[in-house]
């Protein structure tokens, strides 16, 4: 029997977006932008919250570990998509795509139970405030971070290797713009069902897990506004809750109909769509929905700018 001969790959080509190259330049523009917006966005969101001591509290400690996540997020995508708008040969490196993909997994599953960890501050603070300082202490707040982060690196670390130690032998051209699971298993000469079973399994425990501890929060938290006898009081729990409900409606539903969307309208392409949106435009949302619905951090944004314009007076005087 003549034996097969074949060669490991050792990169991978990732299609992108589109193919259609009138197209590259204005998109190339507009993910610019958003990117720029998306790094100016959580790194200020960032300052101003570990600048104002008025926002020296769990919400805020929670919410600049999701703005942290984000620009992680953004950044481990979107430049390597922006340089294959340029760019004739979009090849990436199989290491590469190995980091990739593991950062992707990593910071997907951290924003996830961030946003879980979140959901339970604001259910104590508005269901059980006079316990609030004992149940939300700095302990605690600092294990509901860090608890997020161990476990959605080892979940992607496990990902990886799993990933990685199939072999590809075959096609090395990714339907994507970036490394993910889906379109690297298509690709494989190995045996995937076991893969795609792990995929099945992370990927509905993390999801249902998070989605419970937020959906069970807000009944909670909706039920106890609701028996509020002050409107100010009603007016008050739902603003500082506005904020979180959006970011959570807009991950999570864009999540659901990826995922959870009928086969047979199931596709590569519908993949990248959804992939676009929240990969690309929920870390831009995040900082934007909470500095325009946050009286507070609008505040802090605006004292933060008034510092620095100052600052700026006083060496301009100094100098002269």
């Amino acid at each position: 029997m003549a034996e097969i001969n074949f060669t490991q790959v050792t990169e991978f080509i990732l299609l992108g977006i589109t193919d259609k190259q009138e197209l590259k330049i204005p998109l190339f523009m507009v993910f610019l932008f958003i990117y720029v917006f998306t790094m100016v966005g959580n790194l200020r969101l960032i300052i101003v919250i570990r600048m104002d001591s008025g926002l020296k509290t769990p919400m805020y400690f929670f919410l600049s570990h999701i703005s942290f996540v984000d620009f992680c997020y953004s950044s481990s995508i979107t430049p390597k998509m922006l340089g294959n708008f340029l760019y004739e040969k979009k090849s990436i490196s199989f290491h590469e795509c190995a980091i990739q993909l593991g950062c992707f997994i990593s910071f997907m599953d951290a924003e996830c139970l961030l946003l879980a960890s979140m959901a339970y501050d604001r259910y104590v603070a508005i269901c059980n405030p006079l316990l609030y300082k004992v149940l939300m202490s700095p302990k605690i707040c600092i294990q509901l971070v860090a608890m997020p982060y161990i476990y959605s690196f080892l979940v992607a670390l496990y990902h990886v290797i799993l990933t990685f130690r199939l072999s590809y032998c075959g096609s090395n051209i990714i339907n994507h713009f970036y490394c993910d699971d889906m379109p690297l298993l298509r690709l494989s000469c190995s045996d995937t069902h076991s893969k795609q079973i792990w995929i099945f399994i992370c990927a509905g425990i993390m999801l249902i897990a998070s989605f419970l501890v937020v959906f069970v929060s807000y009944m909670y938290i909706i039920s106890a506004i609701l028996k509020m006898q002050s409107a100010e009081g009603r007016r008050k729990a739902f603003s500082t809750c506005g904020s979180h409900m959006v970011a959570v409606t807009i991950f999570y539903g864009t999540l659901i109909f990826m995922y959870l969307q009928p086969s047979s309208n199931h596709s590569l392409d519908t993949d990248k769509m959804a992939s676009v949106f929240y990969t690309v435009i929920v870390p831009m949302l995040n900082p934007l929905i909470y500095n325009l619905r946050n009286k507070e951090v609008k505040d802090a944004l605006k004292k933060t700018l008034n510092n620095s314009n100052y600052a700026l007076l006083l060496v301009k005087s100094l100098k002269t």
